[in-house]
């Protein structure tokens, strides 16, 4: 039989222009009997190391290749209606020169040419056409530049390939209708783009069998063979010609002098012990990079924490790479490197999030801009998703998608959901899609897009660090949200062998994640010595304040970092910590999975329950957790001690549970059920009894390095509010600044905390929430206030906002009107902006706001005199003797504003109420109303109680049954809450169904996928 290869074949990674995954498709050509398979993906290679790794392990040779755009004219050109025409051009990489090749066109198209698509040009086509074979249906200039290497289409059996299967026509359809809804381009014509068979194939070329043979004589001339599997450090230039090895070492023995370490025999052992394992491994240069980033960080006063299992090394902690000592905290270093584990470092950098880009900018500069970019992700059609996009794409109502959307239960981190197991889970979800044709349309469509990747993104951490220009390793692009970002088109499952294994490019990640948290910890720091002239170190805190463990006791925890929320908050009551590693307990148990052991441990620590350890050795690692289970460390030492593995075998242990992989578990529970029995000297009934403990573990357990890491953190948050609370509380509002919802609790939670929040005003506000001192009775002392921002009002910018704070620092504070608009030179002081100060109440000092805004016009008139009077002028008016002739402001007078509307404007123009609230009128039906909003989730599912607030948002929808419903959103004074008035009730109680109206509901809580809500029953106004 003749041989045939598919040669132009796209894949999901083609980003809604093709359905099928990578390992149907290779496992398709298996099925037909083909020996190699090209993938050609327009325009990209998101999916080619993915493909190649696929095909190889099914014996499947791998093409790869583009199907390119080419420019009409060249990929610098960019005008309207002409060159948003192109052609398509298929290169398949016969080696890794033609491979390498595609690497630097593909780049060059993304961050060169793009113009609706990334597109090339005979230009880039003449420097990279070396290993290259092409195809196309013209022959343009392809023959001069590749010769016998080009393939007109009419001489090959080539198909177009977007799906597997004929009747997949219609999904394919679908996805270019969602595409399309994106505002991008879709494919013409209706087209069978089907994945044909060898059969197929041979039937519709067999008068022309030239055609099938051309293909494999394309396919033979492609033998691309790509290096996999090896590890890439970044070059880093040591000083005064020092290897790598000493150049690690100048640097632990100066941090052992900064970090007030003496040479005792226990710290020198560690410290050869750690450094014999690194130089073996050859991790000096990696180790070398990420200390001199953080140099770099500490030295500009970019805030860090390092988390995760290099906690557990004294060489991170003397190198300046993490803060918490690995000898205090008796943290193993084998779990972060030891010498039977074959997976380079992994160290995750946290960095405050306002500052990331400037780090990573150091590292552009340091090593080349085009050696480090930021690695880049898929964006995937999650089940929810999936459903919503469909919906929306068979133009079924937003509502129908939403319904079904919110039956599918949420997945946990790191294991998403899927519709065939939400289908399992939820019975809601089953009945409807047995019952409901469109439900069940909508369902079944979804399924066949479910998990293919929709866009590209930035991934939250990753960067990498080449020793070479990236496009010996990665193609690259810009990041898709206009920034001009570059990012790897690779993503790092990819590149990383960390996240994808053996067989990935090599290229290490950095882990720098923005955490706001550091931001507000820094912010604060920064704002104490500023206004106390007090000068605190993040790593000088004191760990051990009574305050603050006092505070968290009493369950004043809003604000803090990982120790917030209702759950977490109840338990560190009754835990009622004393020390920092009851802290570091909670960040770890209080997961998915091993929460059931925090009940166990507040017992235990209370003298509640008796200490007891399943097996003696373990009370070598669980005594200062009280023979409870915490920490993923805590089963590793276990499955040393007591069931006999080595440091090698436990890492296959760590990954098993950690990314809960079956078929390892198996093994691993027999191995260490066999263990115990044989090393541990346990019954058999009892070793299985001590691995019926790890399970909750699965997917879900933290290491101790990372809790102490994050434990430190959340502790410095609390430890911040308790000792300077106005000051921790204005940098919080600040990093929450655009969240109206997350502001209204904070200023909920100041309030509580006897903090006055002001509105904002022109004579001491500043561009975010700042604290201003006020004067008490006593000379002597002064009661911190908040402010809001200049730039938290609605409709005002930062230009403007920055003109008055700079205005007021050079002449003072404005003494009235006059003064202000005399002085205020911006010419975006207009009417829109000044409109938003009166109403906000930021110029409450210079009238009252009804006044003002009635003389609005006014204002702007002398504003506008005022401004056009040339500098040189203005400095005469003082010696003039008749002044009649200047410009004076006089206000006509009005009518005040009511109450309603000074709260009406100030949620229009700050988001939330600042002077007071509508619900203060009702103050006394209130207080009979014993269930607050916040108090809703403590209440078990289908308790009835009732609740009142004011309706924020009222939504209408329609019923599967085609009736309307309307989702309520409710808000107290402690919070706000969706509300659910079925059909039936909302035909009775439709009038309270108002936005700003005040009502109370009777009902009952709601609880579906971890997420609070309310059903209501009846309903009456306040």
């Amino acid at each position: 039989m003749s041989r045939f290869t598919h040669l132009r074949v796209h894949s999901h990674y083609s980003l809604l222009e093709a359905l099928p995954k990578i390992p149907d498709l290779v496992k398709k050509a298996r099925i037909s009997g083909m020996k190699s398979l090209a993938l050609t993906d327009s325009g990209n290679l998101y999916g080619a190391i993915e493909f190649y790794k696929e095909c190889k392990e099914h014996d499947v040779k791998p093409i790869i290749g583009v199907d390119f755009y080419v420019a009409t004219r060249t990929r610098h050109d960019k005008e309207a209606r002409i060159d948003n025409e192109r052609t398509r051009l298929v290169l398949l990489a016969e080696n890794e020169t033609g491979y390498k090749n595609l690497l630097k066109l593909v780049t060059a198209s993304y961050l060169e040419g793009f113009y609706y698509k990334p597109r090339l040009d005979r230009e880039l086509l003449e420097k990279y056409n070396e290993g290259l074979i092409a195809i196309a249906k013209e022959e343009k200039y392809y023959r001069e530049i590749f010769k016998e290497k080009f393939y007109l289409e009419n001489t090959l059996a080539i198909y177009d390939v977007h799906y597997l299967e004929p009747e997949d026509r219609q999904a394919l359809d679908t996805v270019l209708s969602i595409q399309e809804h994106l505002g991008r381009g879709t494919l013409n014509g209706d087209e069978d783009l089907h994945f044909r068979t060898t059969s197929e194939a041979l039937r519709d070329y067999k008068d022309n069998k030239e055609a099938i043979a051309n293909t494999a004589k394309i396919a033979d001339m492609c033998n691309l063979e790509i290096e996999l599997g090896q590890w890439i450090f970044p070059d880093i230039e040591v000083p005064n010609g020092q290897t790598p090895d000493e150049a690690l070492r100048k640097i632990l023995f100066d941090g052992l002098e900064k970090r007030g370490l003496e040479k005792t025999p226990e710290i020198m052992a560690r410290l050869e012990y750690e450094l014999k394992i690194i130089h073996a491994k050859g991790f000096e240069n990696y180790l070398l990079v990420v200390s001199d980033l953080l140099r770099y960080a500490h030295e500009h006063g970019i805030l860090t924490n390092t988390r995760g299992s290099v906690a557990g090394s004294l060489v991170s902690y003397l190198s300046g790479i993490t803060t918490v000592n690995p000898l205090e905290f008796d943290l193993p270093f084998e779990r972060f490197l030891n010498p039977d584990r074959p997976s380079p470092p992994d160290i995750d950098l946290d960095i405050a999030d306002n500052r990331r880009d400037e780090l990573i900018e150091y590292a552009r500069q340091k090593y080349g801009t085009d050696h480090v970019a930021q690695i880049g992700t898929f964006g995937t059609m999650m089940a929810r998703g999936a459903v919503r996009d469909i919906a929306r794409a068979m133009n079924f109502p937003y509502s129908t998608g939403d319904l079904i959307a919110k039956l599918i239960p949420i997945g946990a981190q790191g294991f998403p959901m899927t519709l065939n197991r939400a289908m399992k889970e939820s019975p809601e979800l089953k009945k409807l899609y047995e019952e409901d044709q469109t439900a069940k349309t909508i369902i079944d469509m979804a399924k066949k897009i479910e998990g293919n990747a929709r866009h590209v993104s930035v991934h939250a951490a990753g960067v990498v660090i080449a020793p070479k220009l990236l496009t010996e390793y990665t193609p690259l692009q810009y990041d898709t949200k206009g920034e001009e970002k570059v990012i790897t088109q690779y993503d790092m499952y990819t590149l990383d062998p960390n996240a994808g294994g053996d067989m990935t490019v090599g290229l290490l990640k950095f882990d720098l994640l923005g955490i706001r948290n550091l931001s507000i910890i820094a912010d604060t720091l920064e704002r104490i010595k500023k206004i106390e002239d007090r000068e605190i170190s993040f790593e000088d805190i004191p760990t051990d304040d009574k305050k603050t463990f006092e505070m968290l006791a009493r369950g004043e925890t809003e604000g803090t970092f990982q120790l917030n929320g209702d759950g977490m908050t109840k338990s560190l009551m009754e835990l009622k910590p004393t020390s920092i590693h009851d802290i570091n307990v909670m960040v770890a148990l209080y997961r998915p999975g091993p929460m059931d052991n925090i009940r166990e441990y507040i017992a235990r620590k209370n003298g509640n329950k008796p200490i007891t350890f399943m097996h003696p050795k373990m009370k070598n690692f669980l005594e200062p957790t009280y023979g409870v289970l915490v920490y993923q460390d805590d089963l590793l030492m276990t499955a040393i001690e007591v069931a006999g593995y080595t440091w090698g075998e436990v890492d296959k242990f760590r990954k098993a549970i950690g990314k809960k992989i079956p078929e390892e578990m198996k093994k691993q529970h027999i191995m260490f059920v066999e263990g115990c029995q044989m090393r541990g000297g346990m019954s058999k009934e009892k070793a299985e009894a001590l691995w019926d403990l790890f399970v909750p573990f699965q997917g879900y357990g933290f290491n101790k390095a990372h809790a102490a890491s994050y434990g430190h953190i959340a502790y410095v948050t609390a430890y911040l509010k308790v000792n300077f609370p106005e000051i921790y509380m204005s940098s919080v509002l600040t990093a929450e600044s655009g969240d109206v919802e997350r502001i209204g609790v904070m200023i909920h939670e100041c309030k509580r905390m006897g903090i006055e929040v002001l509105p904002p005003s022109v004579n001491e506000s500043f561009s975010q929430f700042s604290v201003i001192k006020f004067p008490t009775d006593k000379s002597d002392k002064r009661v911190y206030k908040i402010r809001f921002g200049l730039t938290t009002i609605k409709n005002f910018g930062q230009g403007i906002s920055s003109s008055i704070t700079a205005e007021r620092k050079r002449g003072g504070k404005f003494k009235d009107l006059p003064d202000f608009l005399d002085r205020i030179k911006d010419k975006n002081l207009n009417k829109k902006s000044l409109e938003a100060l009166i109403k906000s109440g930021a110029m409450d000092e210079f009238g009252e706001r009804g006044v003002l805004l009635a003389n609005l016009e006014n204002l702007l008139a002398y504003h506008k005199e005022r401004v056009s009077t040339p500098d040189n002028q203005e400095s005469l008016f003082g010696l003039m003797e008749n002044t009649s002739t200047l410009p004076v402001l006089r206000l006509t007078p009005a009518a005040t504003i009511s109450d309603k509307d000074r709260l009406a404007w100030e949620k229009e123009l700050l988001g939330l109420y600042i002077s007071g609230h509508p619900l203060e009128g009702h103050k006394d039906k209130l207080l009979q109303i014993k269930t607050s909003i916040s108090k809703l989730g403590e209440l078990r599912a289908e308790t009835e109680t009732v609740i009142a607030g004011l309706v924020e948002e009222a939504r209408d929808v329609l019923t599967k049954n085609n009736e309307r419903m309307v989702f309520m959103k409710l808000a107290d004074l402690s919070g706000a809450i969706e509300v659910a008035i079925f059909p039936r009730i909302l035909e009775e109680f439709r009038q309270f169904v108002q936005s700003d109206l005040c009502i109370a509901i009777k009902g009952r809580v709601s609880r579906r996928n971890g997420e609070t809500s309310f059903i209501a029953e009846k309903i009456k106004a306040l």
